[in-house]
């Protein structure tokens, strides 16, 4: 659970590094994800869901987005980014 907490706190920086407002809000069966509102690029996290979810929500998220690959981070979070991509 620990590299769970880790790669969540990981990936919610990477996305507001890169410009994203991060929005924790119970949204029933929803499970949140990346959308705009005008010029302002959000995520949303269900908070009701628990954090492998919103982990997954953030990882989906981050690997639509290519301005994610030139983004430091650490080498687990880039496999769950970019799974198959080779380690440089």
């Amino acid at each position: 659970m620990s590299d769970t907490l880790g790669l969540f706190a990981e990936a919610r920086q990477v996305a507001i590094d890169l410009g994203y407002v991060i929005r924790e809000e119970p949204l029933g069966d929803l499970p949140g994800g990346a959308c705009q509102v005008g010029q302002e690029r959000r995520i949303l996290l269900n908070l009701e869901q628990p954090v492998p979810a919103q982990l997954d929500v953030l990882v989906r998220a981050l690997a639509a987005d290519k301005r994610a690959a030139a983004q430091p981070m650490s080498r687990l979070l880039a496999a769950w980014i970019h799974p198959g991509k080779p380690e440089a």
